[in-house]
Order: structure tokens, then C-alpha cells, then sequence
């Protein structure tokens, strides 16, 4: 997951949350305008990137909803036939 937030207050939302990922910053928002994702408001809309390992990006979802995100991921992931990461 990429935020155009500090890294304080992404670790402040990680904590929140309890969520068990990386969080990476983008303060100078480089990222998120090249990805198209930087709002005129200067915040990064909620889109999400399924990247191949060899770096194509296979689907862009940017209609995602907070409430079945998760599900909604693990579909597409299914349906673009990604393996699952093995622990």
C-alpha cells in the first residue's frame, strides 16, 4: 500500500488498524501522479494496481469499496489466476 501521508501517520493508521502489511510513504506524491492516481485536492484516490512480477500491471480496480475491499482483492486476484504467497 502506497499513501501520499507521513510515515507517522501511517504507522499511526497501521497500529489503528492492525494492519500486517507495509505502508510506504509518498510526501512528495512522485509516485501518485506518475500512477494517475494524485486527485487535483493533492490526495491519491483509493485505486487499486494488481502488478505482475514482471512488473505489468494486469487490472486497475478504481471503483474500490472500503467495506468489501479485502474480498473484492482476493476475486480479482483469483480470477487473474495469481498464486497465493506461501508462508
Amino acid at each position: 500500500m502506497i499513501s501520499v501521508d507521513t510515515p507517522e501517520d501511517n504507522k499511526k493508521f497501521a497500529e489503528m488498524h492492525g494492519a500486517d502489511y507495509p505502508i510506504l510513504s509518498d510526501v512528495t506524491k512522485e509516485i501518485a501522479n506518475k500512477y494517475g492516481v494524485l486527485a487535483a485536492a493533492g490526495f491519491a484516490r483509493r485505486w487499486t494496481f494488481y502488478i505482475a512480477p514482471d512488473g505489468k500491471i494486469l487490472h486497475i480496480d478504481k471503483e474500490v469499496k472500503p467495506g468489501t475491499s479485502g474480498a473484492d482483492m482476493v476475486a480479482r486476484l483469483g480470477e487473474l489466476k495469481i498464486a497465493k504467497r506461501s508462508k
